[in-house]
């Protein structure tokens, strides 16, 4: 995608194409169910593949190629040769894309003809002014990083792609040992798409890393920045639930949209009654806000009966392309009442919780869903294993309700645990934490940011909020968003 400012003449002499060459480049690897794997990465959110087909036969190829092609098809997505010019012709590819030693792009278009893709290994910026002169449509550009998938005799990294993009019309797409861990700064540096093979085709859950890339893409785009949409009930006296996580995406800079699941007549006293919506009218309300607004992130705090998990569950299975889930899974009030039936715990954890790609609950709700007590950061760190396991992509457990100086965060992220330390605030304005936390983490993914740097941001912001709080009402005050985002939209 790049800078928004950019526009691109994609070939010269010839009529613009209408693939865009940004976002996700994914090319094949060599390994066994490749057709399963780049559905997964399809549906996380790849914009262009690169078939590569070495060492292949032939007749496998064009089987092969056939059935990648459709799938690119049904997402829209452009279907490119890597090398040969012939394959591309035969698949009716969307383009090649030329190594150095692969021909020249003359020949290559009067094969394939002027309304097809064409890109062009480059080095350097010799190579890539060649390219681009010669009539390439984009140049991959690189290597940023040592690989595993070649031996890398130039790697002109970061700073090469920086200097080459001031002067380069045409898309760049950066290559060369790229992982959700170091594509930010391939993308400040100005990538308008970024190709992986391994760090999405190596993962058990393509879709997932597929979906992280894509999303670091808005970290260059104009505030409001990213969009979030929160499915959850309504708090009338405004502290959690809807009301809390528009205020907190509104305010850290990011779009909020909104999905309601169920009313409550709530103050800071507690809650003293709950309207659940049918199913099928929250299923609208979601249907017709996706329909039309690109949403980055759904964060979902109460969904209250089973029907409604159920409802969105398969709704979000079915989608064609998935969106990123931050769960709160939020099952009691601040004053105690219960906002998520008894039953639906079972629901929940077999229908919502495997396609969270962040779930973030507390104590009591982790217990709840383990059925088992958390008494310290040790236990905590296992709860977090525990829930990755019953299929949630990441876990943050929230520490808040242990006791000492410190309130610590525990995040499994599948490989390892991650904490997160803030001074603990002995105080009852803590009215609509839980939401909040969740809603700004969202915000921040939605923004391009990782998922750590996401975490560690929202952690700042609530703790902030918390601190700054005022009293209000006769209860649990509610925390103070205004105050916290001020405080650190100042050190942004």
């Amino acid at each position: 995608m790049g800078d928004a400012s950019r526009t691109f003449r994609l070939v010269v002499n010839k009529p613009v194409s209408t693939v865009d060459i940004s976002g996700v480049y994914l090319i094949t690897d060599q390994g066994s169910n490749l057709t399963d794997r780049v559905f997964q990465a399809l549906r996380g959110g790849v914009s262009v593949l690169q078939y590569r087909a070495k060492g292949k036969e032939r007749g496998d190829c064009l089987v092969e190629g056939l059935e990648l092609k459709r799938l690119c098809s049904s997402y829209g997505v452009a279907f490119i040769v890597n090398d040969d010019v012939r394959l591309a012709k035969e698949l009716d590819a969307d383009g090649v894309h030329l190594g150095q030693d692969d021909g020249s792009i003359a020949a290559a278009r009067l094969l394939l003809g002027d309304d097809k893709l064409i890109g062009k290994s480059t080095h350097n910026l010799e190579e890539a002014l060649s390219a681009e002169k010669d009539g390439a449509d984009y140049i991959g550009f690189g290597a940023m990083y040592p690989t595993e998938s070649k031996v890398v005799s130039h790697m002109p990294g970061t700073a090469g792609l920086a200097s080459l993009r001031k002067k380069i019309k045409i898309p760049v797409v950066a290559i060369g040992g790229i992982t959700t861990a170091n594509a930010c700064r391939v993308i400040d540096a100005g990538a308008d798409a970024l190709a992986v093979i391994s760090s999405v085709l190596s993962s058990p859950r393509p879709d997932i890393v597929a979906a992280e890339l894509a999303l670091l893409f808005n970290r260059v785009r104009p505030f409001p920045r990213g969009a979030v949409l929160s499915l959850a009930g309504s708090d009338s006296g405004g502290g959690a639930g809807v009301q809390a996580d528009t205020k907190t995406i509104t305010l850290l800079g990011s779009y909020a949209a909104t999905v309601l699941t169920a009313l409550t007549a709530q103050n800071t006293k507690g809650v003293s009654s709950i309207h659940g919506l049918p199913p099928s009218f929250v299923i609208d309300q979601l249907d017709t806000v996706l329909s039309d607004i690109p949403i980055d992130v759904i964060k979902t705090g109460m969904l209250h009966t089973p029907a409604i998990i159920a409802a969105v569950a398969e709704y979000l299975r079915e989608r064609k392309v998935m969106i990123p889930l931050v769960i709160d899974p939020v099952m009691v009030a601040k004053g105690g009442a219960a906002l998520l039936e008894r039953e639906a715990v079972n629901v929940f954890c077999d229908q919502l919780l495997p396609q969270a790609y962040l779930l973030t609950p507390n104590i009591p709700e982790a217990e709840r869903l383990l059925g088992r007590s958390i008494k310290n950061e040790k236990e905590m760190e296992q709860a977090a294993r525990d829930l990755h396991a019953l299929g949630a992509a990441n876990v943050l457990v929230k520490g808040g309700h242990l006791s000492g100086r410190q309130s610590t965060d525990i995040l499994f992220d599948g490989n390892q645990c991650h904490a997160f330390s803030s001074e603990r605030y002995f105080t009852s304005n803590t009215h609509g934490t839980g939401c909040s936390y969740a809603s700004a983490t969202a915000a921040f993914l939605a923004q391009g940011e990782p998922l750590i740097q996401a975490i560690e941001k929202a952690k700042n912001f609530i703790s902030a909020a918390i601190r700054l709080a005022k009293p209000l009402g006769k209860g649990h005050s509610p925390i103070n968003h205004y105050l916290a985002s001020m405080e650190l939209l100042q050190t942004r």
